[in-house]
């Protein structure tokens, strides 16, 4: 029986986009545990100290595309114009309805929404199984959709922002147009859900920077990434 390969890989493509893919997690030949201690034995405390983001939630309106070894595209239905290639490329995909599910051929709708990229691979080798001997099957985020966080206030262009790349509250007010007239140069984020990890910035569910205390050098710590979900509110 054929082994399968088992990644979870991160694609940095023309134009500076990212691609999440994954395949499935059976018959994984090397476990988590296992590349864990080697990077300790070859970078020791480098090791604990390297920033490991969130596996990718898949969410409503995200744009996936699922493929079989030797069976090809599996998605039903959609295209997307990958931005600044120049040639116009077009990748399918299929996107994830309002209701949560994703169409593809031979099984049609499946649920998605809240499932990392992995466990959809997972999922969707079950189900390809009772079709296929043993499938390679591979899950790509095309184009997310579902990723967004608000900005409000005293900006030139406040609005609702995709999140389809790593952005801090200083690139979020330029990306914004940067503060008006009239602005008292405070920013607050309102986050629904505070990681151990921001509990220590947080107060209760909001952080608050003062901008000039900021470009003065003063607190450069609360320059946070901003998540989804984000409220950032500049006063």
């Amino acid at each position: 029986m054929t082994r399968l390969l088992i990644l979870l890989f991160c694609l940095v493509v023309p134009g500076d986009r990212i691609v999440f893919a994954a395949q499935s997690t059976a018959d994984v030949p090397i476990s988590m545990e296992q590349k864990n201690t080697l990077l300790q034995e070859l970078f020791g405390t480098k090791a604990v100290k390297m920033e490991r983001d969130e596996e990718y939630v898949i969410g409503h309106g995200d744009i996936l595309s699922v493929s079989i070894y030797e069976e090809g595209d599996m998605a039903v239905s959609a295209s997307v114009k990958q931005p600044g290639d120049g040639g116009g490329t077009v990748q399918t995909g299929a996107q994830v309805m309002m209701d949560g599910r994703l169409s593809l051929k031979d099984i049609g709708d499946v649920e998605v929404v809240g499932l990392t990229l992995a466990e959809l691979a997972d999922y969707l080798k079950k189900l390809y199984s009772t079709l296929y001997d043993n499938p390679i099957l591979t899950t790509t985020l095309v184009q997310s959709n579902s990723l967004r966080y608000t900005v409000m206030g005293e900006v030139a262009r406040p609005g609702v922002f995709k999140l389809d790349h790593p952005i801090n509250l200083v690139q979020v007010l330029a990306q914004s147009g940067g503060f008006t007239e009239w602005a008292d140069r405070e920013i607050t984020v309102v986050r629904k859900k505070i990681r151990e990890a921001d509990k220590a910035q947080f107060d209760g569910n909001t952080l608050n920077v003062d901008y000039d205390d900021f470009i003065s050098g003063k607190s450069l710590e609360r320059n946070i990434l901003v998540c989804s979900g984000d409220i950032v509110i500049v006063n």
